[in-house]
Parts: C-alpha cells; structure tokens; sequence
C-alpha cells in the first residue's frame, strides 16, 4: 500500500506560478511511475505530467509543455510539479498519482484557481 499526500494549491493570478507537493509513504518500492492529472468541472480528467522512477524519464500535456515542470526527490519520496506561467484554463483539482505493476494509487487532490 502507498499512501500519496498533496499539498500547495491555492489560487493564484493568471501568469503566476505555484508550486505542488506530492509526499508518498509505504511500499513505494513497487512505484513504476508518478504523475499529476488534473480534472476541472465538466471535463475530462487529464494527464498533464508524469516521471519514470527508474529512468526519471518524463512526459507531457501538450497544453503545458515548457510551462508545468515534474521532478522528483527520491531521498524525500516527494513528487514535485512547477507550474508556471498559469493561465485560467490550468483551473482545477490537481492529483498525484502512482503507478504499480497491479494498478494504481491517488492522492486526495488538491485545488489550483488561476484568476484572470
């Protein structure tokens, strides 16, 4: 079992940055990969970042390439995502998640409200 704990949301001003926490704890040896998703109301939960804890290979949204940045600091077991440059449409429930060979956990999630 892995436990996933967010944290640093809030609401920020369009073209600000903030920056989001994702503290794992218990068998995080049986992680293959990390990554936030992000879901606003009415639409489709998205994938916006992800990081290979072997290879710490990542990948990317298109919709926020060369603004959001994923890193990882595994001494800490903590998943980090950078966003900057926030624009309205980033507005939405931010959840980590990690992968495992069996399937997958999440965290709780946590608010980001860009305004304009």
């Amino acid at each position: 079992q892995v436990r996933l704990v967010e944290s640093g949301g809030g609401l920020v001003q369009a073209g600000g940055s903030l920056r989001l926490s994702c503290a794992a704890s218990g068998n995080i040896f049986s992680i293959i990969d990390m990554g936030w998703s992000r879901q606003a109301p009415g639409k489709q939960r998205e994938t916006v970042a992800s990081i290979n804890t072997r290879t710490e290979g990542t990948n990317y949204a298109d919709s926020v390439k060369g603004r959001f940045t994923i890193s990882r600091d595994s001494a800490n077991n903590t998943m980090y995502l950078r966003m900057n440059n926030l624009k309205p449409e980033d507005t939405a429930v931010y959840a980590c998640f990690a992968n495992y060979r069996g399937g997958s956990y999440w965290g709780q999630g946590t608010q980001v409200t860009v305004s304009s």
